[in-house]
């Protein structure tokens, strides 16, 4: 089956569906406020007589209690709290084996040219921000790696899809009608 055609049978189910949805969503004169011609006015009156009735401001909770609002400064302040908490717990915390520079350097295999062997690393990389020249065997694996399809995958796909100028808006007009 081509894509086409199941682009085409995609859009009969949708437009089944939207008829099955225009009979299922009701009469709006049926509701309740005095806006019954238009759904979004209906919720603003429905809104307008709520009013303020939300929830009320009480700073005096505590943490994790989840039944009450608390106030922008209550929110800054916990939110200032927890950042001090996790500076201190990234400075303070460092495990005994990485808590100085000394044992830093050491896991970093004590590389003075540490940049420069990164860098011969990264320059062994396909590269998304430039050009690259790669030889057949270089791209076969770049490919590999990221599951990409070769020139002569995409000419068999684009081959597959059928007829891509089909008027899909025509075919589900159809389908709906």
């Amino acid at each position: 089956m081509s894509l086409e055609t199941r682009i085409v049978a995609l859009a009969q189910a949708i437009g089944s569906d939207v008829k099955t949805l225009t009979v299922a969503q009701g009469s709006l004169s049926a509701l309740s406020t005095v806006a019954k011609s238009n759904l979004v006015a209906a919720i603003n009156e429905i809104v307008s007589a709520v009013g303020s009735a939300g929830a009320q401001i009480n700073d005096s909770a505590s943490t994790g209690d989840t039944l009450v609002t608390w106030s922008a400064d209550k929110i800054t302040a916990s939110i200032a709290a927890a950042k001090t908490a996790v500076t201190n717990s990234l400075t303070d915390g460092a495990a005994a084996a990485l808590d100085t520079l000394n044992e830093l350097a050491a896991a970093l295999g004590n590389d003075p040219a540490f940049a420069t062997t990164i860098a011969a690393q990264i320059a062994n990389r396909v590269r998304f921000d430039a050009v690259q020249t790669l030889d057949t065997t270089q791209q076969a694996q770049a490919r590999a790696n990221i599951g990409a399809a070769a020139a002569a995958d995409l000419t068999t796909l684009t081959t597959a899809m059928g007829d891509t100028a089909r008027d899909l808006a025509a075919a589900y007009t159809t389908a709906k009608a």
